[in-house]
C-alpha cells in the first residue's frame, strides 16, 4: 500500500477519494485550507493538515509525510467567480499548482494526479469533445486549467515528474456544495430542499455532460493503479443532458413539478459540452458505471436529510 496525499480532501471529490484511497489500506494526509471544504467530510483515519497550497510551508508538510503520490485535488472551481477576480483564479490554480508541483519533486513523488475541467474546450461546436482538440476557453477558469495541462507536460519533460490530468465532466453527488460552491445539481437541490424556486440562466437548451462523483474516484483510483499511464484524460459518462432535462428528472423523484423562472445567460457559460470516453476506456479501462437518474436519487436522498 502507498503513502498519499490529498490536497483538498475536505472538498466535495476530494473527500470522497480520500475515503476510497482509505477503504483499499492506503495512508492518507490531507491538506486543505478549508475555504470552501468542510472538516466533517475528512475521514477520521486520515492525516489533516489545514493549509493552504499556496503556503511555503507545504514543502515541510510533505517532507515530513513522504508521500509515493499525490492527488491535487484543491482549487478555485467556480467559473462566475473566475470571471469576477481573475487574478484570485490564477493565483489558485497556478500559483498554488506550482508550489504543489515543486513540492512533489523535491519529495520524489512518483506522480501526480488531478483534474482539469471540460471547460478548457469552451464552446466547440464538434460533440463529442476529446483530448485532441484544442480548446478556446470561454471563461479564465478553463484557460487556467489548459494551463494547467501544459505545467503537467512540461514539468514531466524537464523533471521526470508523471502525471495524470484529468479533464472532468459536470461532477454531481453527495457532500457537493456545502460551502457555496458547486454545480447547477447541487444548487437546485439545495434551493428544493428549502421549497425555493430553481433559476435557469439562459434557454434551458444547453447541455452537460453530469458525472456521478463515485465513477470519478473510480477513474482517479485506475490512473493510480497504472503507472505507466501518463497524459490527460477525459472523466465524463458521454451523454449529454439539457438543463431543462435535468428540471424534469428532479421533479420526477421529488414527486411534484418544480417552479422554474428563466434568467440570462452568464458571461462565460457555454452551450453545450459532451466529452469522449473513448480514450479513457482504451488506456484506464474506464466508464462510468451510474446512470444520471440513479445518481440523481442517490443525491437527492443525501441532500434531504442535510435539509431535515
Amino acid at each position: 500500500m502507498a503513502r498519499i496525499c490529498v490536497t483538498g480532501g475536505a472538498g466535495f471529490i476530494g473527500s470522497h477519494l480520500v475515503d476510497r484511497l482509505i477503504t483499499e489500506g492506503h495512508a492518507v494526509q490531507v491538506i486543505d485550507n478549508l475555504s470552501t471544504g468542510s472538516r466533517k467530510f475528512v475521514n477520521e483515519k486520515a492525516d489533516f493538515i489545514e493549509l493552504d497550497i499556496r503556503s511555503p510551508k507545504l514543502l515541510d508538510v510533505m517532507k515530513a509525510f513522504q508521500p509515493d503520490y499525490v492527488f491535487h485535488e484543491a482549487a478555485q472551481t467556480m467559473v462566475d467567480a473566475s470571471m469576477k477576480d481573475p487574478a484570485f483564479d490564477c493565483d489558485v490554480n497556478l500559483m498554488g499548482l506550482i508550489n504543489v508541483l515543486n513540492a512533489c519533486l523535491q519529495t520524489k513523488v512518483k506522480k501526480i494526479l488531478m483534474p482539469s475541467s471540460a471547460a478548457v474546450y469552451g464552446d466547440l461546436a464538434t460533440l463529442p469533445l476529446d483530448e485532441s482538440m484544442q480548446g478556446v476557453p470561454s471563461s479564465f477558469y478553463g484557460l487556467t486549467k489548459l494551463t494547467t495541462e501544459s505545467y503537467l507536460r512540461l514539468y514531466k519533460e524537464n523533471f521526470g515528474l508523471s502525471y495524470i490530468c484529468y479533464r472532468y465532466a459536470n461532477v454531481y453527488g453527495p457532500r457537493q456544495g456545502d460551502s457555496g460552491e458547486g454545480g447547477v445539481i447541487s444548487i437546485f437541490l439545495k434551493r428544493i430542499m428549502k421549497g425555493q424556486m430553481l433559476y435557469i440562466f439562459g434557454s434551458g437548451k444547453q447541455t452537460r455532460d453530469f458525472v456521478y462523483v463515485d465513477d470519478v474516484v473510480d477513474a482517479n483510483i485506475k490512473g493510480l493503479e497504472q503507472e505507466d499511464i501518463c497524459g490527460v484524460y477525459n472523466v465524463s459518462t458521454g451523454c449529454g443532458t439539457s438543463v431543462n432535462q435535468l428540471v424534469a428528472d428532479l421533479s420526477l423523484i421529488h414527486g411534484k413539478d418544480l417552479q422554474v423562472d428563466k434568467k440570462p445567460s452568464r458571461t462565460g457559460d457555454i452551450m453545450h459540452s459532451r466529452l469522449s470516453t473513448d480514450r479513457a476506456q482504451r488506456d484506464l479501462h474506464y466508464s462510468s458505471a451510474t446512470a444520471l437518474l440513479d445518481g440523481l436519487r442517490k443525491t437527492y436522498i443525501y441532500f434531504e436529510k442535510e435539509y431535515k
